[in-house]
């Protein structure tokens, strides 16, 4: 909220002068004018993936790996206008 706030003491308009994109989905980002572009990540299984490493580490088990990637979701909201190439001929 704080991009948004700091675009228009700039006179910037969202998504027409600049376009935003938060992170972690709040419920807050759905409310806000324009609702905001966000990407949502997995929180129950980073918080199972968490579980099953730490218990394998307090288990003294080897873990298959110390990085662990889970998918995450663009959540498309009103806060980004289509992308618009630098190059493209008016």
């Amino acid at each position: 909220m704080g991009v948004y706030s700091a675009l228009r003491e700039r006179d910037l308009s969202v998504p027409s002068d600049m376009s935003v994109i938060g992170f972690d989905d709040v419920p807050i980002a759905s409310i806000v004018t324009p609702a905001l572009t966000t990407i949502r990540q997995p929180l129950v299984e980073m918080g199972r993936v968490a579980t099953t490493m730490l218990l394998r580490l307090i288990a003294e088990e080897p873990l298959d790996s110390m990085r662990v990637e889970l998918t995450t979701t663009l959540v498309e909201r009103d806060s980004c206008a289509p992308f618009c190439s630098l190059n493209a001929k008016k």
